[in-house]
């Protein structure tokens, strides 16, 4: 989504609307709430982005494809942990409530409407907003349509077409631990009191999906508005040009390059590094591989895990792959005319961004709704390839069957049409994002709504 502030921009009533971003403290969770918090900047609103000061700089020190100057005008607002450390991940998720409503009492104090965008995760520390007379909130939810709707099911019995649709998916027993589980549970009696709900998704993309999502019980009666992709569209004038990943893109051919990222929470083990090593230089195709290990609460402290490949494989491949351990910039690459593919484990930031620049996916799904958004993406949008099934996600992945489905994606018919349907997909994913598309008109329809 292209940042724009022509029309609503000179409402004098904006002035009087703050929009408060609560996000989870999670890399997937905090990117797409930063980008978000661009887009409704670009409106002429006042944007407050609160977290704890060490994920509210990870997000800004992290951010992808969006320009430096449209951060700048994003407030930052760092939140008292309450002790002398840095909570982990779960803790940060429930010790926020006190901070978070103190501060939005104070901005409600001094604007007309205070509107607080916050993750369904952190729904049981926005509760505040219900003893304010000037305050509202929405959910802005970071998975798929088709992956919420398909987790619901798991618990909720839908009619019989519903049911029968479900039994498509495969099996999504483990996708999360049982700490998370509960924890998820615990925030649904908390989100009643929300006024909609904000999807980083299309029309275009799952249109289907959000009608049947508005049909369960606890969409119901909530306004509903799919505003995606939320990332910027139009990569041309982001200054990473001079990016190792991009200045070696920039002398491959047009879609020849395989770009490889597990994002910020799966950790590989050696045996599984090995086998995935071997499978691409078996392939003989050109890859960008990002090798990084998973977080593990503050990326600023403590040194954190190096893989080790196989002895000698960076040497050998050291003309067809380039490896890098450091952040790169993921959108950038997608966007770039050499990629031609990406290895992934199907988190929805990476899904999203795929799908907008055209990108077809070979899906490896770890955990939570990557199962779900990998079955979207191979069954549904027919986009992309399984590396492997979810019901045999316990076993390891050989070589042999990383190399056939790299070839398969980057060197086949199949993997032509695959590209084709992809890049077919992801015009009309952009196209929705302009003036007068679904998308762009959904999030139109969202300003107008928070400005009445």
């Amino acid at each position: 989504m292209e940042i724009n502030s022509e029309n609503l921009a000179n409402n004098e009533l904006i002035s009087e609307v703050v929009v408060v971003i609560v996000p989870l403290q999670a890399q997937g969770h905090l990117n797409q709430f930063l980008q978000f918090a661009c887009l409704i900047s670009s409106y002429g609103l006042s944007v407050y982005y609160v977290g704890l000061a060490n994920y509210n700089h990870q997000a800004k020190v992290r951010a992808n494809a969006l320009k430096p100057s449209d951060i700048a005008k994003i407030h930052f607002h760092d939140l008292p942990s309450g002790r002398g450390e840095i909570p982990t991940f779960w803790d940060a998720c429930t010790l926020l409530r006190d901070p978070i409503a103190s501060f939005v009492r104070d901005i409600s104090s001094k604007s007309r409407r205070v509107v607080v965008v916050h993750d369904p995760l952190m729904s049981y520390n926005v509760q505040v907003v219900s003893s304010l007379p000037n305050a509202e909130s929405y959910m802005f939810n970071c998975v798929s349509a088709f992956s919420s709707y398909s987790m619901i099911g798991l618990f909720v019995r839908l009619s019989v077409q519903h049911e029968e649709f479900l039994k498509k998916l495969p099996s999504l027993e483990g996708i999360m631990t049982d700490e998370a589980r509960n924890f998820s549970v615990s925030q649904i009696p908390h989100m009643n009191i929300r006024s909609g709900d904000i999807h980083n998704t299309s029309k275009v993309i799952e249109g289907k999906y959000l009608d049947l999502l508005a049909e369960v019980e606890i969409y119901q009666n909530k306004k509903q508005w799919a505003i995606g992709p939320i990332l910027p569209t139009k990569l041309d004038h982001i200054s990473n040009r001079n990016n190792i990943c991009l200045e070696w893109l920039n002398k491959q051919p047009r879609n020849s390059v395989l770009y490889i990222s597990f994002g910020t929470t799966t950790s590989f083990s050696d045996r599984e590094i090995k086998e995935l090593a071997r499978g691409l230089e078996q392939s003989k195709q050109k890859f960008i591989w990002v090798l990084r290990d998973a977080d593990r609460g503050d990326i600023f402290t403590g040194e954190a895990r190096r893989v080790e490949l196989p002895e000698g494989f960076e040497e050998r491949v050291k003309e067809v792959g380039l490896v890098v351990r450091e952040w790169a910039p993921q959108p950038e690459i997608l966007a770039h005319s050499s990629t031609g593919g990406f290895l992934s484990h199907c988190g929805w930031n990476s899904c999203i961004e795929s799908i907008t620049m055209g990108v077809p996916i070979a899906a490896w799904p770890m955990d939570s709704d990557q199962p779900s958004n990998s079955f979207l993406v191979t069954e549904i949008l027919k986009i992309g390839l399984i590396v492997r099934e979810w019901e045999k996600h316990e076993e390891l992945v050989r070589a042999s069957t990383i190399e056939n489905v790299v070839r398969t994606l980057m060197r086949s018919k199949e993997g032509d049409a695959i590209r084709q349907r992809a890049e077919e997909l992801g015009e009309a994913v952009r196209r929705s994002t302009e003036k007068g598309g679904a998308s762009r008109m959904e999030l139109d329809s969202f300003i107008a709504h928070i400005t009445r």
